[in-house]
């Protein structure tokens, strides 16, 4: 399984392997419990993980910076239940996170994917800048 190939589907909990896409939306396999399945496009949106960005007090960063400074990390993860806990652990493993505009909810979610990736074992890639703009044109 590769980072590139990973999506989060609003709505819907969890990270999911894209298989296929369709015009009307893709076939997922989930990595919570494997199951594969229809996600509507018109009911549901995607993201690519490797697209994500997380916001810092400089520039922005993607999600793979934050889940490679996660592994790094000696830190244990915290509870995914605990938001107090899951900002400190962020404020010691990610200091340059902006706490401001980086909702406790998305904190939480990052853990929780990060766990997920890690069970897998998927190591996070930082997509070069042609595969960004090759992404950004297909949405």
């Amino acid at each position: 399984m590769e980072y590139s190939k990973l999506i989060s589907v609003s709505g819907m909990s969890g990270l999911f392997e894209l298989l296929t896409s369709k015009s009307d939306g893709a076939i997922a396999k989930s990595l919570d419990n494997d199951s594969t399945q229809f996600i509507s496009s018109r009911a549901h949106q995607f993201s690519h993980l490797e697209s994500i960005e997380v916001f810092t007090t400089r520039d922005n960063v993607f999600l793979a910076e934050v889940f490679i400074a996660m592994g790094k990390s000696k830190e244990a993860l915290p509870s995914e239940k605990d938001p107090k806990a899951v900002t400190a652990y962020y404020k010691k493993v990610f200091p340059n996170m902006d706490f401001e505009r980086v909702y406790a909810s998305d904190m939480k979610k990052m853990v929780k994917w990060f766990a997920q990736l890690q069970k897998h074992n998927v190591e996070p890639t930082i997509p070069a800048d042609d595969e960004v703009e090759a992404a950004d044109a297909k949405d």
